[in-house]
C-alpha cells in the first residue's frame, strides 16, 4: 500500500531539510493525542543512523526503530527495522519552488503483518490515520518554520 502527501512551506530548502533531520522535530509535528518519546537517537539524523522511539496512542505503547538512508539535503528515507508493520518505507523529498518556498513530498509504502493479528489491527489503524497525521504534520511544519523565518 502506498500513501502520498504534499504541502508547501514558506522556507528555503536548507531550513526545511535541517528541520526534518532534527530528532526533536518528530515530537513537534506529531498530533495529539499521540505522544512520542525518543528512546535513543542522535540529535541530528544522518545516513545510517537509527532512532528508537515509543508512540503512545492513549494507553497503547507502540515501539518502533527506524533506520535512516540516502540522507541528502533534498531527501531521505526512514525504514522501519522494528515496529507494527511488516514493512514501512517513508521517503521524504524536498523540492525548491523558489528561494523562499519548498514543497515537501511524503511517500509511505507499507505492508501489514500477515501472521500476527494484533499487529495487523494496529498497523491497519495507523494506515487509516495517515491522512490526519500528515495533514497535521504539514500544518505544524508550516507554522514552526514560517514563524522562525
Amino acid at each position: 500500500m502506498i500513501y502520498t502527501h504534499r504541502f508547501q512551506v514558506r522556507a528555503p530548502l536548507a531550513a526545511v531539510s535541517e528541520f526534518h533531520q532534527q530528532t526533536a522535530s518528530m515530537g513537534k509535528i506529531t498530533p495529539p493525542p499521540i505522544v512520542v518519546r525518543v528512546n535513543k537517537a542522535p540529535v541530528r539524523l544522518g545516513d545510517g543512523d537509527s532512532m528508537a522511539f515509543t508512540m503512545w496512542m492513549g494507553p497503547l505503547p507502540v515501539r518502533w526503530v527506524a533506520q535512516f538512508e540516502d540522507v541528502t539535503e533534498s531527501s531521505f528515507v526512514d525504514r522501519q527495522v522494528e515496529g507494527p508493520f511488516a514493512q514501512w518505507v517513508h521517503r521524504h523529498s524536498f523540492v525548491v519552488i523558489d528561494a523562499n518556498t519548498t514543497e515537501v513530498h511524503d511517500e509511505v509504502t507499507v505492508q501489514l503483518h500477515e501472521s500476527n493479528r494484533w499487529w495487523q489491527l494496529v498497523g491497519f489503524g495507523m494506515w487509516m490515520g495517515l491522512p490526519v497525521l500528515f495533514a497535521y504534520r504539514g500544518w505544524r511544519t508550516r507554522r514552526l518554520l514560517e514563524q522562525a523565518a
